[in-house]
Order: structure tokens, then C-alpha cells, then sequence
């Protein structure tokens, strides 16, 4: 099955989709972790800590094939 919004295939084979998801998943901690760390309390990092929530569920809007 697969899903095109504005152009955009959003399918993924089962293999490709457990490599996205792995990746993003560990981009997304790392983020959240340096967002932490630059000050979990500061404009900053709450931003850096928001991209890391953001790539960690990226693989919610996939589809796997």
C-alpha cells in the first residue's frame, strides 16, 4: 500500500523502514540529550530537545510496505 501526499511516497520497504527507524530513534535521543545538555530550561535547548521528539516519531508517519 502506499500513500502519496503532495507527491511524497511515504512507503518504505520492511527493511529500509527498521533502518529509518533505528537511525531516528538514536538521532532523536542524541537530541534530546543535547538539548539537556545545553540547558533543558533555555530557549535553546528546549528547541534542540523539540527536533529530537520530532525525529524520534518520524517513523509514525511512515508506512511499511
Amino acid at each position: 500500500m502506499s500513500d502519496h501526499h503532495g507527491g511524497w511516497n511515504r512507503t518504505l520497504s520492511e527493511r529500509k523502514y527498521r533502518w529509518v527507524d533505528r537511525v531516528s530513534k538514536l538521532l532523536g535521543v542524541a537530541l534530546i540529550g543535547a538539548g539537556l545538555h545545553v540547558g533543558g530550561g533555555t530557549a535553546t535547548g528546549l528547541t534542540v530537545a523539540g527536533l529530537g521528539v520530532v525525529f524520534g516519531l518520524l517513523t509514525v508517519i511512515i508506512d511499511r510496505q
